[in-house]
Protein backbone atom coordinates (compact mmCIF):
# COMPACT_ATOMS: atom_id res chain seq x y z
CA UNK A 1 0.00 0.00 0.00
CA UNK A 2 1.18 3.69 -0.63
CA UNK A 3 0.25 6.01 1.69
CA UNK A 4 1.49 9.75 3.01
CA UNK A 5 0.82 11.63 6.64
CA UNK A 6 0.45 15.03 6.96
CA UNK A 7 -0.25 17.05 10.20
CA UNK A 8 -3.62 16.93 10.93
CA UNK A 9 -5.74 20.48 11.65
CA UNK A 10 -9.16 19.90 13.28
CA UNK A 11 -11.85 22.86 13.89
CA UNK A 12 -12.89 21.94 17.48
CA UNK A 13 -16.06 23.60 19.09
CA UNK A 14 -18.06 22.81 22.08
CA UNK A 15 -21.45 22.78 22.33
CA UNK A 16 -23.77 22.49 25.37
CA UNK A 17 -26.72 19.88 25.14
CA UNK A 18 -29.86 21.28 25.62
CA UNK A 19 -31.34 20.85 28.99
CA UNK A 20 -28.61 18.42 30.05
CA UNK A 21 -24.82 19.21 31.97
CA UNK A 22 -22.91 16.98 29.97
CA UNK A 23 -20.82 18.83 26.83
CA UNK A 24 -20.47 16.62 23.02
CA UNK A 25 -16.94 17.94 21.49
CA UNK A 26 -17.79 18.37 17.87
CA UNK A 27 -14.84 18.43 15.35
CA UNK A 28 -15.67 19.89 11.62
CA UNK A 29 -13.22 20.43 8.69
CA UNK A 30 -14.78 21.51 5.38
CA UNK A 31 -12.55 19.35 3.37
CA UNK A 32 -11.07 22.30 1.24
CA UNK A 33 -7.40 20.99 2.41
CA UNK A 34 -5.73 17.66 1.98
CA UNK A 35 -3.68 18.61 5.45
CA UNK A 36 -4.55 15.44 7.70
CA UNK A 37 -5.55 12.99 5.15
CA UNK A 38 -3.40 9.51 5.09
CA UNK A 39 -4.02 8.49 2.30
CA UNK A 40 -3.67 4.53 1.06
CA UNK A 41 -3.93 3.31 -2.32
CA UNK A 42 -5.42 6.83 -3.46
CA UNK A 43 -4.04 10.25 -4.41
CA UNK A 44 -5.72 13.37 -3.23
CA UNK A 45 -6.23 16.64 -4.19
CA UNK A 46 -8.86 19.63 -3.73
CA UNK A 47 -11.15 20.87 -6.61
CA UNK A 48 -14.14 22.79 -7.16
CA UNK A 49 -17.23 20.47 -7.46
CA UNK A 50 -20.97 21.39 -7.89
CA UNK A 51 -20.04 24.77 -6.29
CA UNK A 52 -17.70 23.70 -4.11
CA UNK A 53 -14.24 22.87 -2.38
CA UNK A 54 -13.92 19.24 -2.02
CA UNK A 55 -11.53 16.56 -1.28
CA UNK A 56 -11.42 14.61 -4.37
CA UNK A 57 -9.35 10.76 -4.58
CA UNK A 58 -7.65 9.44 -7.66
CA UNK A 59 -7.07 6.78 -8.32
CA UNK A 60 -3.06 5.32 -8.20
CA UNK A 61 -1.84 4.30 -11.85
CA UNK A 62 -1.43 0.44 -12.68
CA UNK A 63 -4.17 -0.67 -10.17
CA UNK A 64 -6.06 -3.54 -10.23
CA UNK A 65 -10.04 -2.17 -10.84
CA UNK A 66 -10.94 -3.98 -7.39
CA UNK A 67 -9.55 -2.29 -4.56
CA UNK A 68 -10.29 0.51 -2.40
CA UNK A 69 -9.17 4.60 -2.12
CA UNK A 70 -8.99 5.38 1.71
CA UNK A 71 -8.20 9.23 2.69
CA UNK A 72 -7.91 8.28 6.89
CA UNK A 73 -8.42 11.53 8.78
CA UNK A 74 -5.33 11.86 11.15
CA UNK A 75 -5.33 11.74 14.42
CA UNK A 76 -9.13 10.75 15.01
CA UNK A 77 -9.93 8.28 17.42
CA UNK A 78 -13.74 7.54 17.09
CA UNK A 79 -15.83 5.05 18.96
CA UNK A 80 -19.75 6.40 19.61
CA UNK A 81 -21.23 9.24 18.61
CA UNK A 82 -22.49 10.84 15.06
CA UNK A 83 -20.54 11.21 12.17
CA UNK A 84 -22.28 13.25 9.19
CA UNK A 85 -20.60 14.23 5.27
CA UNK A 86 -21.38 14.87 1.64
CA UNK A 87 -20.42 12.80 -1.16
CA UNK A 88 -20.84 12.63 -4.41
CA UNK A 89 -20.02 9.71 -6.64
CA UNK A 90 -20.20 8.43 -10.18
CA UNK A 91 -18.48 5.62 -12.33
CA UNK A 92 -15.35 6.67 -13.56
CA UNK A 93 -15.22 7.02 -17.11
CA UNK A 94 -13.17 3.69 -17.93
CA UNK A 95 -15.15 1.93 -15.46
CA UNK A 96 -17.48 -1.16 -16.60
CA UNK A 97 -21.01 -1.60 -16.85
CA UNK A 98 -22.07 -2.96 -13.41
CA UNK A 99 -19.62 -0.18 -11.04
CA UNK A 100 -22.10 1.88 -9.12
CA UNK A 101 -20.12 4.76 -8.40
CA UNK A 102 -19.55 3.02 -4.31
CA UNK A 103 -18.50 6.07 -2.27
CA UNK A 104 -18.64 6.12 1.84
CA UNK A 105 -17.31 6.52 5.07
CA UNK A 106 -14.95 4.21 6.99
CA UNK A 107 -15.34 4.26 10.61
CA UNK A 108 -13.59 2.52 13.99
CA UNK A 109 -10.82 1.88 11.62
CA UNK A 110 -7.36 0.37 12.42
CA UNK A 111 -4.37 -0.74 10.56
CA UNK A 112 -5.10 1.44 7.51
CA UNK A 113 -8.54 0.25 6.99
CA UNK A 114 -7.62 -3.46 7.23
CA UNK A 115 -10.10 -3.57 10.11
CA UNK A 116 -13.00 -1.29 10.10
CA UNK A 117 -16.51 -0.69 9.58
CA UNK A 118 -18.03 0.61 6.93
CA UNK A 119 -21.52 2.57 5.32
CA UNK A 120 -21.45 3.20 1.43
CA UNK A 121 -23.12 3.83 -1.21
CA UNK A 122 -24.07 2.49 -4.85
CA UNK A 123 -25.76 5.45 -6.43
CA UNK A 124 -26.44 4.37 -9.87
CA UNK A 125 -28.64 1.58 -7.58
CA UNK A 126 -30.91 4.65 -6.30
CA UNK A 127 -32.71 5.82 -9.50
CA UNK A 128 -32.70 2.50 -11.12
CA UNK A 129 -36.09 0.51 -13.00
CA UNK A 130 -35.01 -2.58 -11.38
CA UNK A 131 -36.38 -2.79 -7.94
CA UNK A 132 -34.11 -5.44 -6.83
CA UNK A 133 -30.81 -2.89 -7.57
CA UNK A 134 -33.07 -0.38 -5.63
CA UNK A 135 -32.94 -2.48 -2.67
CA UNK A 136 -28.84 -2.24 -2.70
CA UNK A 137 -28.21 1.12 -2.88
CA UNK A 138 -26.73 1.84 0.13
CA UNK A 139 -24.41 -1.22 1.96
CA UNK A 140 -23.09 -2.04 5.53
CA UNK A 141 -20.13 -4.28 5.47
CA UNK A 142 -16.95 -4.74 8.19
CA UNK A 143 -13.32 -5.84 6.57
CA UNK A 144 -11.65 -7.91 6.83
CA UNK A 145 -14.14 -10.77 7.49
CA UNK A 146 -18.01 -9.57 6.25
CA UNK A 147 -17.62 -8.06 2.36
CA UNK A 148 -20.96 -7.73 1.24
CA UNK A 149 -20.54 -11.05 -0.65
CA UNK A 150 -20.76 -12.36 2.34
CA UNK A 151 -23.42 -10.62 4.21
CA UNK A 152 -25.66 -11.02 1.14
CA UNK A 153 -25.50 -14.25 0.92
CA UNK A 154 -25.55 -15.37 4.63
CA UNK A 155 -28.08 -12.69 5.63
CA UNK A 156 -30.09 -11.59 2.12
CA UNK A 157 -31.41 -7.64 2.82
CA UNK A 158 -30.16 -7.34 6.38
CA UNK A 159 -27.23 -5.26 5.86
CA UNK A 160 -28.10 -3.36 2.85
CA UNK A 161 -31.18 -1.19 1.86
CA UNK A 162 -33.23 1.48 -0.66
CA UNK A 163 -32.19 5.21 -0.52
CA UNK A 164 -33.13 7.74 -2.94
CA UNK A 165 -29.69 8.54 -4.64
CA UNK A 166 -28.82 10.90 -7.34
CA UNK A 167 -25.74 9.90 -9.24
CA UNK A 168 -22.77 12.39 -9.16
CA UNK A 169 -25.10 14.65 -6.79
CA UNK A 170 -23.69 16.04 -3.45
CA UNK A 171 -25.24 13.49 -1.10
CA UNK A 172 -25.29 13.78 2.94
CA UNK A 173 -24.59 10.87 5.14
CA UNK A 174 -25.03 10.68 8.80
CA UNK A 175 -24.13 7.64 10.81
CA UNK A 176 -25.24 7.43 14.53
CA UNK A 177 -23.01 4.79 16.66
CA UNK A 178 -23.26 3.33 19.57
CA UNK A 179 -22.06 0.25 21.38
CA UNK A 180 -22.96 -2.78 18.40
CA UNK A 181 -25.59 -0.51 17.14
CA UNK A 182 -24.83 1.30 14.10
CA UNK A 183 -27.55 3.58 11.96
CA UNK A 184 -27.06 5.43 8.37
CA UNK A 185 -29.31 8.27 7.49
CA UNK A 186 -29.09 10.11 4.16
CA UNK A 187 -30.06 13.54 2.97
CA UNK A 188 -31.56 14.89 5.97
CA UNK A 189 -33.93 11.72 6.32
CA UNK A 190 -35.73 11.76 10.19
CA UNK A 191 -36.04 7.95 9.70
CA UNK A 192 -32.50 5.93 9.19
CA UNK A 193 -32.54 3.44 5.62
CA UNK A 194 -30.37 1.20 7.29
CA UNK A 195 -29.65 -0.68 10.83
CA UNK A 196 -27.21 -2.27 11.71
CA UNK A 197 -27.35 -3.93 15.25
CA UNK A 198 -24.78 -6.17 15.30
CA UNK A 199 -21.09 -4.26 14.16
CA UNK A 200 -18.98 -7.28 13.23
CA UNK A 201 -15.51 -5.73 15.20
CA UNK A 202 -17.88 -5.09 18.63
CA UNK A 203 -17.45 -2.27 20.40
CA UNK A 204 -14.09 -1.19 18.72
CA UNK A 205 -12.72 2.69 18.53
CA UNK A 206 -11.11 3.75 15.86
CA UNK A 207 -9.81 6.47 12.99
CA UNK A 208 -12.40 7.61 10.12
CA UNK A 209 -11.82 7.42 6.45
CA UNK A 210 -13.17 8.97 3.34
CA UNK A 211 -13.58 5.63 1.10
CA UNK A 212 -14.33 5.61 -2.38
CA UNK A 213 -13.58 2.08 -4.78
CA UNK A 214 -11.00 2.46 -7.73
CA UNK A 215 -13.64 2.92 -10.36
CA UNK A 216 -15.57 5.83 -8.74
CA UNK A 217 -15.27 9.46 -9.28
CA UNK A 218 -15.55 10.15 -5.92
CA UNK A 219 -16.04 13.78 -3.48
CA UNK A 220 -15.78 14.62 -0.35
CA UNK A 221 -16.84 17.57 1.66
CA UNK A 222 -18.05 19.16 5.30
CA UNK A 223 -16.95 16.46 7.75
CA UNK A 224 -18.14 16.74 11.35
CA UNK A 225 -17.72 14.67 14.10
CA UNK A 226 -19.68 14.35 17.61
Amino acid sequence: MVYAVVPVLLVLSVRRTLGQDAKALVSTRRLDSVNGLELVDAKAEVVNYRGRSAVHLVPLPNQPKDYSMLAIVSGTDFKNGTIEIEVAGSPRKDADPGDRGFIGLAFRSQDRGNRAEYFYLRPTNGRSDDQLRRNHSVQYVSTPDFPWQRLRKESPGVYESYADLDVGAWTKMKIVVSGTKAQLYVNGADQPCLIVNDLKLGEAHGQIALWAFGTTDGYFSNLSVK
